[in-house]
């Protein structure tokens, strides 16, 4: 009896160190639903390029991927902001670091509006009034004489903070934007709007219209030229976030992520490359 025992026991720790060296290979990535896109395709590439890799990506917002970073619940933050001092705080109380910043691409915030409407373009203030409330038709955008309708993200999103910060120059939202969880629901609502306007990620430009921004220099999309450029006022950083800086599985991931292959990939997403 006491043979059979000490057989189990050993087959029983075999098992254990067999599942161990399994979930040693799981990498979890969390947070942007802008990034979301992104994410999952680098991890299907790169599953599929390292059999027995298993990475698990969700969204659920920047905010949710730093705070799981700080919980101790995802390997790595995908934050479409930067973090601020005290989240860095929070990182370094609790793992002694503030973490590792990884810019892994760059995004134009796109403003969307449904193919029918009639305006182009539009300068940084009539924006940030659309989006304060200031402006609420229209037609005081040479537009027809309708209310404008106006969408946006969760204040958990990394694109609703950065728009807040560099569009409506941290002023606050107007009460009547619509918050939706996510940049599709935000391009799909839109594309049913003939007044409406949305704002997120280049990448999810489907089926809308794309507004030029108009500055002193001339009129800007985001494409490739501009956001390196900056010319395009809304151009930003994608981040990969960490507790501390990569080693092993995680390294390699990252190392990846940012050489050529990783990059092309960020291209065919419709984000623009980190170089």
């Amino acid at each position: 009896m006491r043979k059979h025992f000490i057989i189990f026991a050993v087959l029983m720790v075999i098992g254990l160190a067999a599942g161990l060296s399994t979930a040693g290979k799981a990498i979890t990535l969390k947070g942007s639903d802008t990034m979301l896109l992104l994410g999952q395709r680098w991890a299907e590439v790169y599953m599929e390029k390292h059999p027995g890799m298993v990475i698990q990506v969700t969204g659920g917002g920047s905010g949710v991927g730093i705070a799981a970073l700080i919980n101790g619940a995802t390997n790595i933050c995908q934050s479409s902001r930067s973090m601020t001092a005290s989240e860095k705080m929070k990182l370094r109380d609790r793992y002694y670091s503030t973490g590792v910043e990884i810019p892994v691409a760059k995004d134009g915030v796109t403003l969307y509006l449904n193919e029918k409407n009639p305006i182009s373009e539009l300068t940084l203030d009539q924006i940030k009034d659309i989006y304060t409330g200031n402006t609420t038709n229209w037609s005081q955008l040479g537009g027809p004489d309708t209310k404008i309708i106006v969408y946006g993200r969760e204040n958990s999103s990394g694109t609703y903070v950065f728009f807040r910060e560099v569009a409506l120059k941290n002023a606050d939202y107007t009460s009547s934007m619509q918050s939706l969880p996510g940049t599709a629901a935000v391009v799909n609502a839109v594309a049913k709007d003939l007044y409406g306007i949305g704002y997120g990620g280049a990448a999810y430009a489907k089926g809308v219209k794309e507004v030029a921004i108009k500055t002193a220099k001339g009129s800007f999309k985001p494409t490739t030229e501009t956001v390196k450029s900056g010319q395009y006022p809304l151009s930003r950083n994608l981040f990969w976030y960490l507790q501390s800086k990569p080693t092993g599985d995680l390294k390699k991931l990252v190392d990846w992520a940012l050489s050529p292959e990783g990059q092309e990939i960020v291209k065919l997403v419709g984000y623009f490359t980190i170089k």
